[in-house]
């Protein structure tokens, strides 16, 4: 089992005792994503050559695909890769507007250093890395002469991004000066254009030669800038997941159109080779591949994503371009619970007590009473079983010595603690709540 620093162990059962999936570490309590482990590794090792990559990962409610995606990145930030999630939204983030994936990438990107919004720490090391190079070929200088050989190098480099993306390189070199002369407001103004913000003072805009906002097609040059930058940083790639996709089905027909499209053009660029070292993931539900209102209403798109799924799931192949995750049965419900289990003994005050007291068979008749108060739908139980095991029973193990779940706790789930997702899977005959 993965070893935990205290601070991130916290920060995982924070995050099941709200019910929500943590952001990292995920590996200390994953099941069965092993056979996945040793593809997905291969494939960003591809990355780091310089190509880019595509996966598709599909998967009812319940399936754990934001699970799936988080431990992935978590996986790829051990390799040297910065990662970033962006949940595609209908008005937050609609995937037609890449603009706006854009500006979440930047808001929510993430290394194994720093914790979202990493643009500019980013930003501030290519500099660095820059000067160090103009100092080797040059020896000492005075600042000026250093300035002027990180610009030099710095136009060299961008040359091909800036084709492409011409306000790319005028905002750095604007940034770049105001980080000089101590100017912050500037140089804060300017990475917040550079990460797709609306509303950026004209001012701050007018002092780097730059005008209006990253559009939709600007953002893609954007983004391979970010992809060089990145690399010449140190780092592996960039994995990009797009979370949530099947949201498209619920939008008007002419926006989910022109997503689709812009999910095919994304894909096709990453094929051409655009930008390399990208290791692109989304994640929806079969429906939103298969149904009239996904991926089907755009055949082209359709057909660089279909696999042929056979009966027997053992037999999926993790290469294909789209792959599927199974459900939670009962054993996997029970071994995730003794998973967490060990993450919250290891940060109790008497951790002998609490594997005594929530021993397995414990572990396994909440996990059979959740389900059986969500209708026996094993699929569903995950989140509110782990977010019942953490808050209601190991933390009143660990803070009352004469708790004892079996005598003084009754498991009830109320109708608010369901999320809409959940109430859509459910029919009202599923449930046993309490209202």
């Amino acid at each position: 089992m993965t070893t935990l620093s205290p601070a991130r162990a916290d920060e995982i059962l924070d995050a099941l005792r709200r019910g929500t999936v943590p952001e990292s570490a995920l590996e200390a309590f994953a099941v069965g994503l092993d056979r996945y482990r040793e593809t997905l590794h291969a494939e960003l090792q591809q990355c780091t050559t310089g190509r880019g990559r595509f996966k598709a990962v599909r998967g009812e409610y319940g399936t754990g695909k934001t699970f799936f995606a988080r431990w992935f990145q978590g996986l790829a930030r051990s390799e040297s890769f910065a990662t970033s999630e962006v949940q595609i939204s209908e008005t937050e983030t609609p995937l037609h507007r890449l603009e706006t994936v854009y500006r979440r990438l930047t808001e929510h990107l993430t290394s194994a250093e720093s914790q979202r919004g990493a643009l500019r720490s980013t930003i501030d090391g290519w500099f660095y890395a820059l000067e160090e190079e103009v100092v080797g070929r040059q020896g000492d200088c005075s600042e000026q002469a250093l300035l002027d050989g990180t610009e030099a190098l710095m136009r060299e480099r961008l040359r091909t991004i800036e084709r492409r993306a011409p306000a790319f390189g005028a905002c750095l070199r604007g940034y770049r000066t105001a980080t000089a002369e101590g100017n912050e407001e500037l140089a804060t103004g300017l990475i917040a254009w550079m990460s797709g913000q609306p509303n950026v003072a004209a001012a701050i805009k007018r002092a780097a030669g730059i005008k209006g906002e990253i559009d939709h097609f600007g953002a893609l040059g954007f983004l391979q800038g970010l992809l060089l930058i990145l690399r010449d940083n140190g780092f592996a790639g960039l994995v990009l997941v797009l979370d949530e996709v099947e949201t498209l089905q619920r939008v008007r027909g002419d926006v989910r159109e022109k997503s689709l499209n812009a999910l095919r053009q994304f894909m096709d660029e990453i094929d051409a080779g655009r930008f390399p070292g990208l290791y692109l993931m989304i994640t929806g539900t079969p429906a939103f591949f298969d149904g009239p209102q996904g991926v089907q209403r755009l055949p082209p798109l359709a057909q660089r994503l279909h696999v042929e799924f056979g009966r027997n799931a053992r037999f999926d192949n993790p290469r294909a371009a789209q792959i599927r995750l199974q459900a939670f049965d009962f054993d996997r419900l029970v071994e995730v619970g003794q998973n967490v289990r060990r993450v919250f003994a290891a940060r109790c005050a008497d951790p002998e007590r609490l594997l005594r007291t929530a021993d397995d068979t414990l572990l396994g008749d909440l996990a059979a009473t959740v389900t059986g108060k969500l209708g026996g739908k094993v699929g569903v139980a995950p989140r509110i079983f782990l977010k019942k095991l953490v808050a209601e029973v190991l933390d009143r193990i660990d803070q009352f010595p004469d708790f004892d779940p079996r005598r003084d706790y009754d498991l009830s789930i109320a109708a608010t603690e369901l999320t809409r997702d959940e109430q859509r899977v459910l029919s009202p005959n599923d449930i046993e709540l309490d209202l």
